[in-house]
């Protein structure tokens, strides 16, 4: 049998390059999606010299014109896709600093990068994930983006907000669970990924999870077996609440 061939955006550093190299240790082939070339080259050359069969692929989320070429490259070169991990995501607030409401253009440029990018990658190459007898997608989200946790006062983040990047998760969840709906009656499966909070340059030093473990929730929904969940929010193995 080939190797699985698997897609991460955003994978030239920090959680997504952490889970391409899990991947790619799992015997997948890897696919590092990155806007900066020079970066994206080394990491995929980081992974090589681990015995890693890893390729950079040019891919700006927030550019149609680079998707677009991302995903005729891939067609040409791989055929199809069995996991595409939509890990890109940007942060411009403060976290733990309560705001009635972002700016407008805060609340754009987030949306326009994890939202609005992240479903125009998933349109691009949801064609060569049908391909693949078992595809999955999976959305980086994050707990912030549950309102649920964000309503309730005993809740460990109902004071760490963030609006527009909370507001852009909660998002992407929902579209997680449309993209589910839609392809129910397929093999593939979509779900959405907390990776805890975790020490890249997003999360910060203080942050209490290593990269090792920041992957894995990615890891494990990409990789799940035929009879494992779909249209879920998840952190490791653990449903959150939306």
């Amino acid at each position: 049998m080939s190797a699985p061939i698997s897609l991460i955006t955003g994978a030239n550093k920090g959680i997504g390059f952490e889970t391409a190299r899990q991947l790619g240790q799992l015997g997948h082939t890897v696919l590092l999606g990155a806007r900066d070339a020079a970066r994206g080259e080394a990491a995929a050359a980081t992974l090589r010299n681990e015995g890693i069969n890893a390729h950079f692929i040019a891919l700006d989320v927030n550019d149609e014109a680079s998707i677009q070429a991302a995903a005729h490259a891939v067609e040409s070169q791989f055929g199809h896709v069995d996991a595409l991990i939509n890990n890109a995501g940007v942060n411009y607030e403060a976290f733990g600093t309560p705001a009635a409401s972002p700016s407008r253009q805060t609340l754009q440029k987030t949306l326009d990068t994890n939202l609005f990018g992240l479903i125009a990658v998933t349109e691009a190459f949801l064609p060569l994930v049908k391909k693949s007898a078992a595809g999955r997608i999976v959305n980086l989200s994050s707990v912030l983006g549950s309102l649920t946790l964000h309503a309730d006062p005993k809740s460990d983040i109902y004071n760490f907000k963030a609006p527009a990047y909370d507001i852009s998760k909660a998002a992407v969840n929902m579209y997680t669970t449309h993209l589910a709906w839609e392809l129910r009656k397929t093999p593939i499966k979509v779900n959405a990924a907390h990776p805890g909070w975790v020490k890249t340059d997003m999360g910060g030093e203080e942050a209490p999870m290593e990269l090792v473990d920041g992957a894995k929730t990615s890891v494990h929904l990409a990789t799940l077996p035929a009879d494992g969940p779909t249209g879920g929010f998840f952190h490791l193995s653990d449903p959150l609440p939306w």
